[in-house]
């Protein structure tokens, strides 16, 4: 198997340099994780408040960024990054990032750091997601169109469970299929219980349909399309130069409240340190431009030239 190659840091940075980029803080990762929590109640709140298009569309968008948000905070949680006390760290990844929006820490972090091993080459198990690209316009309008109404969001959720019942042979239980899949979905059934509970006791049973489920089954699964094409679409197949196994995408203020969260568009970086904590992906990216190692870094303007670029193919 071909192993994605490395480089080491301390072929970049000096031992004062890295020092503090690949430290870990007891309370930065708990910070951003809190500040997703309040971004999303604000959101929320704003509606209630305001009752209107406009802020029910800001809410929408707002809280599904932050539902992304929250993968990325599990993300980092799968790398040791939110805590140094690696308990803490994995509860709170699992707990408070990964059960709420439907996934889960313990089945990620194998499978993701697969995919840091194997970067871009043969064996890597991200490579179905870059592979499509680049696709036609309307190609990319169709999955887009399919993400913000809700069909992305449903062969996700229950694709697996109608998958298993046409497989299923006739005498087998349908029960124990259901069963099996309430098992495997049991921390986000049990979180979004939860939080209907909480919001019926406050008489607002509604918002967790409107302000959580909504933006979950349409503005999540396009904020997630969005980064996983900037972060590896267009990049080579068996890239044998490490700065080159992701794109870092240049994120303006806006791009970074409703598509990337959480410093996620330096993917490059992360690819290059996958251990060095979220919030000091920037740092790292302006030593590297000091020095002049981001020339041949893999890189873009911002989202939407990458998504033109991902559309490029000519119709057939």
């Amino acid at each position: 198997m071909a192993v994605a190659s490395r480089i080491k840091p301390q072929e970049l940075f000096t031992p004062q340099e890295w020092a503090p980029l690949s430290a870990r803080s007891s309370w930065r990762g708990l910070l951003m994780v809190a500040h997703a929590w309040a971004v999303i109640v604000a959101a929320g709140a704003a509606f209630v408040l305001w009752p209107n298009p406009l802020t029910y569309l800001l809410a929408v968008m707002l809280i599904g960024a932050r539902q992304l948000g929250l993968a990325i905070l599990m993300h980092e949680a799968a790398h040791g990054g939110l805590h140094p006390n690696l308990k803490v760290n994995d509860w709170v990844g699992e707990w408070l990032c990964a059960a709420p929006v439907g996934a889960s820490l313990a089945k990620y972090r194998p499978y993701h750091l697969t995919h840091h091993k194997y970067a871009q080459q043969a064996e890597d198990p991200d490579l179905v997601l870059s592979a499509p690209f680049p696709t036609t316009r309307a190609s990319l309008r169709r999955k887009i169109v399919r993400d913000l109404t809700g069909q992305t969001f449903f062969k996700q959720r229950f694709g697996p469970l109608l998958g298993k019942l046409r497989q299923a042979p006739s005498d087998q239980p349908r029960g124990a299929i259901f069963s099996g899949e309430v098992g495997r979905q049991a921390l986000f059934l049990l979180w979004n219980l939860g939080l209907l509970a909480a919001l019926s006791a406050i008489g607002l049973w509604w918002a967790w349909l409107a302000l959580w489920i909504v933006p979950m089954a349409t503005w999540f699964p396009l904020v997630t399309r969005l980064r996983n094409i900037a972060e590896h679409a267009l990049v080579a197949k068996d890239e044998p130069d490490p700065f080159r196994h992701a794109r870092t995408t240049r994120a303006n203020w806006l791009e970074r409240a409703l598509i990337a969260p959480y410093h996620v568009n330096f993917h490059a970086e992360h690819h290059l340190f996958m251990h060095m904590p979220c919030w000091n992906l920037p740092k790292a990216h302006r030593l590297l431009a000091a020095k002049g190692r981001t020339e041949g870094m893999l890189t873009a303007p911002g989202y939407l030239s990458v998504l033109k670029a991902a559309s490029s193919r000519s119709p057939a």
